[in-house]
């Protein structure tokens, strides 16, 4: 008898020992990715655990499933010369989804508007100047200008020298590179905001009037890579050409990617085609 009282009391024991050699998860505790350690599948209700995966940033590109290449950028292909030589109406809808890239910065073009020749819209209407001979340049060169003295914007020069017209990249979304971006802009976000306007794009990439004139088919320095399709494209009149004859105000020369919350302003003059 005494015997079988000494045997319970040892289960006992050993029951209790094994219960509290668990230590309980601080409730302040924040998992992580790494941590190998096992976690409640139902935590009690007296116990709160807050679950934060790290931040993976990626293309905000907003299209089909899918359609931005899991490839690094280095790895794509860089668009060749005869891909520009096309009048910019369009060059324009063919830039959207692909990628501008500057060393480490890589930027996927989610906006544009065309420039064409005849057009009172355009910087080729004032014939050439000192400001304007790069946008008569071959196509697939880079056109830079200032805008009100402060705001660098990125032109791609389009169809064949000496016409005289091109596109301009109006918004972007980050690909890789955001912190050299954030810097860039002077802005700690990973929002629209960052990239959605045409100055931003041109401050983002580090970019002075120099680089006008810069073939961007060629490796090194500013590139163009290919890119895929947008699945769906929104159109409406450019914007802040209000100077110009109301046929090219009124032209729907504006295209953007849609879908994406990375465009610029307004949104509201943009529709399907």
């Amino acid at each position: 008898m005494l015997m079988r009282d000494e045997m319970k009391r040892t289960r006992r024991s050993k029951q209790v020992t094994a219960k509290s050699s668990k230590s309980p998860i601080p409730a302040n505790r924040i998992r992580d990715e790494d941590d190998d350690e096992a976690w409640p599948s139902q935590p009690s209700e007296s116990l709160t655990v807050t679950v934060v995966k790290p931040k993976k940033y990626k293309s905000q590109l907003q299209t089909k499933p899918g359609s931005i290449p899991d490839n690094p950028p280095e790895e794509m292909t860089i668009l060749p010369f005869t891909f520009f030589q096309i009048d910019a109406l369009d060059l324009a809808p063919r830039l959207l989804g692909k990628f501008l890239r500057r060393d480490d910065v890589v930027l996927q073009i989610t906006e544009v508007e065309a420039y064409r020749q005849n057009d009172s819209a355009c910087h080729g209407r004032f014939g050439v100047t000192a400001r304007t001979a790069p946008v008569f340049g071959p196509g697939g060169n880079a056109y830079v200008y200032l805008c009100y003295g402060l705001h660098t914007m990125l032109n791609v020069v389009a169809d064949k020298e000496g016409v005289g017209a091109a596109v301009l990249i109006r918004s972007c979304a980050p690909v890789s590179g955001l912190e050299t971006i954030q810097q860039r802009r002077g802005q700690k976000t990973d929002k629209p905001v960052l990239l959605n306007g045409p100055g931003k794009i041109g401050q983002a990439l580090g970019l002075s009037t120099e680089w006008s004139n810069h073939p961007l088919y060629t490796p090194g320095g500013l590139e163009i890579l290919d890119g895929p399709v947008p699945e769906k494209m929104l159109i409406g009149p450019r914007v802040g050409i209000e100077y110009a004859l109301p046929e090219h105000v009124n032209a729907l020369w504006r295209f953007a990617v849609a879908g994406t919350s990375w465009i610029s302003a307004p949104k509201n003059t943009l529709r399907p085609p």
